[in-house]
Parts: C-alpha cells; sequence; structure tokens
C-alpha cells in the first residue's frame, strides 16, 4: 500500500497514452483517505481523460466513487485507495476536518495557486497553505 507521502513520488509523470490520454488541466485538492478521514494533502494540477470519467495526477489514474465513499469521492485505480479531490477554496480550508498538517503546493502550480485562486501573491514562495489558512 502507498502511504500518503508517495504523492510526492511522481509529480509530472505523464498519463498514459491512448485513447484515455489526459486533457483540460486543472488545479485541484488531492487529500488521500488511505490512513483514515485525515491524510497526506497536495495541491497539484489534475487532468482529466476525453470521457471525464477518470482523472490523472502524478502518474496515478482515479475514478469516481459515485457516491458510495466514506468521506471519500475519489479511488486510485491501482491500488483502490480513497481521495478526497475536489477544487481548491479560495480561503485556503480544502480539508475536509480541521488539522495541523500542511497541504503541500506542486511546484508547476504554485504561483497560480497563490496569485488566482488564493489572491495572495505575497505568499507565492511558500510551498505549503500551513499558516495562510484565511484569506
Amino acid at each position: 500500500m502507498r502511504l500518503p507521502s508517495d504523492l510526492t513520488s511522481e509529480v509530472g509523470r505523464e498519463a498514459p497514452e491512448g485513447p484515455s490520454r489526459k486533457r483540460n488541466p486543472r488545479i485541484m485538492y488531492i487529500e488521500s483517505k488511505a490512513g483514515g478521514l485525515v491524510g497526506g494533502a497536495r495541491i497539484g494540477r489534475v487532468s482529466y481523460s476525453r470521457t471525464f470519467g477518470t482523472l490523472y495526477y502524478a502518474g496515478r489514474a482515479f475514478q469516481s466513487l459515485k457516491g458510495s465513499g466514506f468521506k471519500a469521492n475519489y479511488f486510485e485505480v491501482e491500488t483502490g485507495d480513497h481521495y478526497w479531490i475536489s477544487g481548491p477554496r479560495r480561503d485556503g480550508e480544502d480539508r475536509l476536518y480541521v488539522s495541523n498538517l500542511p497541504v503541500h503546493i506542486d511546484d508547476d502550480v504554485r504561483e497560480e495557486y497563490w496569485t488566482e485562486i488564493r489572491k495572495q501573491p505575497e505568499h507565492v514562495s511558500c510551498a505549503t497553505t500551513r499558516g495562510f489558512i484565511k484569506s
């Protein structure tokens, strides 16, 4: 089983070639629920398959639980681990449960996240959301 910290190991890896080739990239909040209600979390660029049935992030494929998950809305196809994946909130309060764990921001989306989503360009050098929750 992959640990939530493994989300950092394959950032930027391309999705598989073929009919499901990724498209329509969007910045999203991705939180692992494999270890319980609060897990490792990231802000990163997620792509969709042509049919929007599969999400891709860091070389991994995720499919919807279609409402059957407990505090999770997607599962990783390879491992079956559950995740909460959603658009990032402007106020930074993306976690379903309050936690002092940081939310890591991928380098390739950091500037766009702080300037376009959070509207806090002064924090563009910050690699986590810790300490910057309220806007």
